[in-house]
């Protein structure tokens, strides 16, 4: 009668270790194979704070957007807003999409000068989203991050 091997004959070790080996392998497969495709670049704090200041900079000055009949989005931010920097490649994609079609215009909540707006738009909270209307009346208001789908379909539903 054969008995399965101990730990003192010499086949243990090595059956021991392979099923280790496929166990860690399966690991490393699943762990590949679940994780979220997000790129590499949108996971480092300092790349969302980057692409934060150079949206603020390419942004539409808020007296030019107001004053021209195409729709606003305007995005209440914080540079401290670890929100808002991740929100920062959504919104580049949202105003890459919809180019010179729509207004944006981004407002730094620290920056004093924005007080009166940041009055009249009732924030409270950062990221605070605002789409205007070509009348200059909110449309809708998004507090916090925001799905890119859902910004592209209330946007297109503006524009319409």
């Amino acid at each position: 009668m054969t008995h399965p091997p101990i730990p003192s004959q010499p086949g243990f070790t090595k059956t021991y270790g392979v099923v280790i080996a496929v166990i860690g392998l399966f690991a490393i497969a699943a762990l590949v194979l679940t994780r979220p495709t997000t790129a590499i670049s949108h996971l480092s704090p300092l790349s969302g704070l980057i692409t934060l200041k150079a949206s603020a900079q390419n942004a539409m000055p808020y007296g030019e957007a107001m004053g021209n009949p195409q729709p606003t989005l305007i995005e209440f931010y914080a540079d401290w807003c670890t929100t808002c920097q991740a929100l920062a490649p959504t919104l580049d994609a949202v105003h890459d999409q919809f180019g010179e079609s729509l207004n944006f215009v981004m407002i730094d909540i620290d920056a004093p000068q924005w007080q009166p707006q940041i009055q009249q738009f009732q924030v409270q909270g950062v990221p605070h989203l605002a789409l205007v209307n070509s009348d200059q009346t909110v449309a809708d208001t998004f507090i916090g991050k925001v799905p890119e789908s859902v910004l592209v379909n209330r946007v297109t539903d503006l524009m319409m």
